[in-house]
């Protein structure tokens, strides 16, 4: 099918002269990259292989201007991200049907993770954390966290995940990204511990702010982990919801990537920044006492900026 058929969607993030295209009818997708878009394509082969979730690769190969293309099947014109929003009805709790398909889904990842698990070897943790959490970049905008502390924290989480089953993940996993029928944007994809993608799922919201979209409530959550529980308790015999305070750990840690104002006089960017600083101060709090990170009592963005904007840094 020439290119000339297809209707822009939007651009890669991934690359930064690549873009998603839809064909006319809705079926399939196409997208245009660099070297990244070839290995995630072959590893989206493998993962079908492997029976994973994820759409099927119809046709690789390479522009008139030389950029990669692949052409891969819809799996549905809606992600639950999608869902979401379109059920709220001026309120901001997600529907239930929205939480239970997302708990469908996750646990279908979750097993097909399970089933193929990838052989341990010395540093795949750890490479998992540097990749996972941005750590190179993190600590570069932010040398003050680069702690002894900061360190420790992240040196208990390793020892308590070392016995986890490692997986090949999505490493980017959440409702934009997940529709009824499978998984799909698998470019930040690697070695993650069983678990690491689908886990946080719903507890991530409130790294958004609080500002706008969605909120789960805490039976919905519940709910969520225990479908979870009881898809890992079929195959690995535990409850791999035990892991979720080191996973969101590493996630306070992505939430911080990328996100120091280059522009001194952004005070929007700054402020922002100063927020994921903030949340990530309370997940290592959190963790530091008790092993878990509860999301929920992070501030929401409008409180933090009243507080930040009076001095109160705390």
């Amino acid at each position: 099918m020439e290119a000339t058929e297809w209707r822009f969607v939007k651009k890669r993030t991934a690359d930064s002269d690549g873009a998603v295209y839809v064909s006319p009818d809705g079926q399939r997708y196409r997208r245009t990259g660099g070297e990244s878009l070839r290995a995630e394509a072959a590893f989206q082969r493998q993962l079908e292989d492997l029976q994973y979730p994820v759409p099927h690769l119809l046709e690789e190969g390479l522009t008139d201007d030389g950029h990669v293309f692949v052409v891969e099947q819809s799996l549905g014109k809606q992600t639950l991200h999608d869902l979401a929003v379109a059920s709220l009805n001026g309120g901001r709790t997600l529907s239930d049907e929205v939480v239970d398909l997302a708990a469908q889904v996750s646990a279908r990842l979750l097993l097909a993770q399970a089933a193929h698990p990838v052989a341990p070897a010395p540093g795949l943790l750890r490479e998992w954390v540097e990749q996972a959490g941005f750590t190179v970049n993190v600590f570069k905008e932010n040398p003050d966290l680069d702690t002894a502390r900061t360190h420790a924290a992240l040196g208990k989480a390793l020892d308590q995940l070392d016995s986890v089953p490692l997986c090949r993940g999505h490493l980017d996993y959440g409702l934009p990204n997940v529709l009824p029928a499978g998984v799909i944007d698998w470019q930040h994809h690697g070695v993650v511990p069983l678990g690491y993608d689908v886990l946080p799922t719903l507890e991530v919201v409130p790294f958004k702010g609080g500002n706008k979209g969605y909120t789960a409530t805490a039976t919905q959550r519940r709910r969520f982990l225990s479908v979870l529980d009881e898809a890992s308790e079929s195959v690995t015999g535990q409850r791999v919801s035990q892991h979720l305070g080191a996973y969101l750990l590493v996630k306070a840690l992505f939430f911080l990537a990328l996100m120091r104002p280059t522009d001194p006089s952004r005070a929007d960017k700054h402020l922002k920044w100063q927020y994921r600083r903030h949340l990530f101060m309370k997940g290592l709090e959190q963790y530091e006492r008790s092993g878990e990170v509860d999301t929920t009592l992070f501030p929401a963005f409008d409180d933090f900026a009243v507080r930040y904007g009076a001095g109160d840094h705390s």
